[in-house]
This record gives structure tokens, C-alpha cells and sequence, in this order.
């Protein structure tokens, strides 16, 4: 079944399950996903302390020369009262004696006869850090699906949480299919024998979106080969495949899928490059049979590669995100389906790649985002604003929004 981006992505949302669960220690944490809201058990402060290192006093006692009866040191536990005409020494993170009004910093006092000299436009509970005034204990501190990154880590840390319950990561299996194709450890003896870089490709590409990746390699073009490739794929969440989804004599990828019951969702996409791309699911692992081409492949991956594993991966922010940014020149563009672009955005201005094709490898590497332009897209002038999707950071949201340009 052909459909368009916005379908494809619906199916993808729609039928990709969320990862199971499990329980991490906070310091294996970092990464994983949340899947339950976490709540604070105490204050943060857990009591009112001094911001500075300086003295404890009373505003009354604004300019005036004060005794210094006692310091209080971080962790203390002191039972100290500040009384009229006397000041007490305390130190950053100190909990605030009793009759405290402020802490006057250290070097806004002089030394005098009897003490120290305090200011004398003293402001009440400066410099004291209140109770709660960071968290407050009840109070939600993270949502399930979060991301757990390094100042989440900090935050869960402050309230002594040791262990979390997050979405298990992603096992992704690749492949890639084709007789000619030998990997980039072996060598290519004959003339009509290519590297596979597919494969290595959407390897690498998976581990850094968080993925645990089985690299299976290359499957020959022979229904018995792609059964055992598909086979020991099938204790993974996800399978992705290149090449062997058109209609050539010797592309047997969908009937290796379908000898396993494989229920489609799609087959063909209105899109380019990448048409014959398709989604489908064996039971518990999904399916993304990609194009053999390595642009189109590696394109199709971005937009419906990672859309799985976001709604896979139980993160509340699962939909890709765009930013507006107008192209650095003129570009000459008309297709009856919607196109993806690749190029580099600088942060202001986003410029194509100067050479693009289905089969290139090259402009990719000099790529850090595309676009995808409209079927009605008659070309593009400069200073026309785009809508960019970055690939070599993520950016996604809560709420599905629109990808096309133009």
C-alpha cells in the first residue's frame, strides 16, 4: 500500500509499542527514559541557611559595633541564639541560628573595638537561603517520559533517590541485502562488487541515538540467505534492512519478510528518494525495510527510522521538531512527491548539498540537517525560510507539527 509521509508516520505512531520496563541505579541512568513520575520526599533546602560566608545578626542592629559569641560551620548542629547587639559567625551552607534576621557578608564588616562594625541599610532575611525555596517536598520533580541527562541526574541525587524505573533501551538488528555488496573489512575483487555502507551506516547512526545494535552484516540475494538473516534478527525490537525493496528480479526482501507472517502497515511511500521503503511487524519486532541506495536509505532512516524509535522509546517529547532558517541561495526544485534535502545549517542560513543523488555517500558527512520540500514546491530563492530537521542533535517535541517547507 502507497501512502503519504503523513500516513507513514501515523502507522508508525499507531502501531510501534512502547519498550517494557525496568529499574536502574541512578549512576546507569544517564540516558534512559523515565517511566514513572517522581516525586520530592523533603525540602530542598531542608532548612534555612546562610548563602554567604559572614555573620548572623539583627537588622536593629544596622551600624552598629556587635559582639561575635560564637561560628557555626556547615553541618553543625548548633543550638546558638543571636541576641540584640551580638552577631554570630557562620558559614556558607550553615543552618541559620535561632533570632537570625539576616547574614551580612564578611567583607561588608570592619573590625572595631568591641567586635565588628556592621552596615547600616541591614535588609531583613538577606542572604538566607529558605527552606524549600529549591524544592519543596511533594512537589513533582520529573514526568515519565523524560530523558534522564546529567542535570535530571542532579536533581534526583539532592533527594536521595538511588534507583529509577526507565524503558528498557532499543535492540535494533541491521542488515543489508545484495549479492554485489561486500563489507568494508573484506576486499572487493571484482568489478561489480561494492562496500557495503549501508549497513555500517545505520549501525552507528542507532548507537547514537541510544540504541543496543546486533550488526548482522549482509545477506546474499537468495530467499534461504535472507531467511536466516531474518531469523536471528527476530529477539530484536526493531529490524532494519537496506536494499532488495524494489522491484528487481532478484529483490526477494519482502517475500523473505512475508515467509514469517509479516503483517505490512506500508510498502511504498510518496516520497523521494526512497520510495519502496516499508513498515511492518513480526509479532513483537517492527520492520523498516529500507532502499539500497545509501542517501535515500540513510534519509528515509532519519524521518521513519527515528520516529520508530521515539515511539518506541517512551519518550514523552517522540515527535521530530523543526527549525526555521532561510536558505543561504537560490535552488532550482520541482517533483511530483515530496522531497527530502539534505544540507548544512549554520545556524541562521541552511545551504544544500552542492551534489546530491540516491546513490551518493559523500554529501551525508558534509550534512548536518535536511529539509523536506513540498510536491508543490516550485523552487526555492534565498532568504526563503525552511524548515530545518538537524540529524547531528536531537530535536524533537511533545506535539506533532508539520516538517514541510516551501
Amino acid at each position: 500500500m502507497e501512502v503519504t509521509i503523513e500516513q507513514a508516520l501515523d502507522f508508525i505512531y499507531t502501531h510501534t509499542p512502547k519498550k517494557q520496563t525496568r529499574i536502574l541505579p541512578l549512576e546507569q541512568a544517564l540516558g534512559s527514559i523515565l517511566a514513572d513520575d517522581l516525586i520530592a520526599t523533603h525540602n530542598l533546602p531542608p532548612y534555612d541557611n546562610s548563602a554567604m560566608d559572614g555573620y548572623g545578626v539583627k537588622v536593629a542592629d544596622g551600624g552598629k559595633c556587635v559582639k561575635v559569641s560564637h561560628t557555626i560551620f556547615a553541618g553543625d548542629n548548633s543550638d546558638a541564639v543571636v541576641n540584640t547587639n551580638h552577631a554570630i559567625k557562620i558559614m556558607t551552607g550553615a543552618k541559620i541560628p535561632q533570632g537570625c534576621e539576616l547574614v551580612v557578608p564578611h567583607e561588608d564588616t570592619t573590625a572595631c573595638e568591641d567586635g565588628i562594625l556592621l552596615p547600616s541599610d541591614l535588609v531583613n532575611a538577606k542572604h538566607i537561603r529558605r527552606a524549600g525555596e529549591d524544592i519543596k517536598c511533594c512537589e513533582t520533580l520529573l514526568n515519565e517520559g523524560e530523558k534522564l541527562q546529567a542535570h535530571q541526574i542532579t536533581l534526583l541525587a539532592s533527594q536521595g533517590i538511588s534507583h529509577v524505573k526507565v524503558y528498557k533501551k532499543i535492540r535494533v538488528a541491521i542488515f543489508a541485502s545484495g549479492s554485489e555488496l561486500k563489507m568494508h573489512f573484506e576486499n572487493v575483487q571484482d568489478s561489480h562488487q561494492l562496500y557495503n555502507t549501508n549497513a555500517p551506516a545505520l549501525k552507528a547512526r542507532c548507537e547514537e541515538l541510544g540504541c543496543e545494535v546486533d550488526f548482522i552484516g549482509t545477506a546474499k540475494d537468495s530467499l534461504v540467505d535472507l531467511k536466516q538473516h531474518i531469523k536471528s534478527a527476530l529477539e530484536c525490537d526493531l529490524i532494519v534492512t537496506s536494499g532488495g525493496v524494489s522491484v528487481g528480479d532478484a529483490d526477494y526482501t519482502k517475500e523473505a519478510f512475508s515467509s514469517f507472517k509479516m503483517q505490512t502497515y506500508f510498502d511504498k511511500i510518496q516520497i523521494k528518494p526512497g520510495k519502496p521503503t516499508t513498515f511492518g511487524r513480526i509479532e513483537n519486532t517492527m520492520v523498516l525495510n529500507l532502499p539500497g541506495n545509501p542517501m535515500a536509505a540513510s534519509l528515509n532512516f532519519e524521518l521513519f527510522g527515528q520516529s520508530i524509535l521515539l515511539a518506541m522509546s517512551g519518550e514523552k517529547q517522540k515527535y521530530l521538531n523543526t527549525i526555521d532558517a532561510k536558505i543561504s541561495q537560490d535552488y532550482p526544485h520541482r517533483s511530483e512527491r515530496r522531497s527530502l534535502l539534505a544540507g548544512y545549517f549554520d545556524g541562521s542560513e541552511f545551504t544544500p548539498c552542492k551534489h546530491f543523488a540516491p546513490g551518493m555517500v559523500k554529501p551525508l558527512s558534509q550534512a548536518n540537517a535536511y529539509v523536506m520540500l513540498s510536491e508543490k514546491c516550485s523552487g526555492i530563492k534565498k532568504e526563503d525560510t525552511l524548515k530545518v530537521i538537524p540529524i547531528r542533535f536531537a530535536f524533537t517535541t511533545q506535539h506533532k507539527k508539520s516538517l514541510v517547507s516551501c
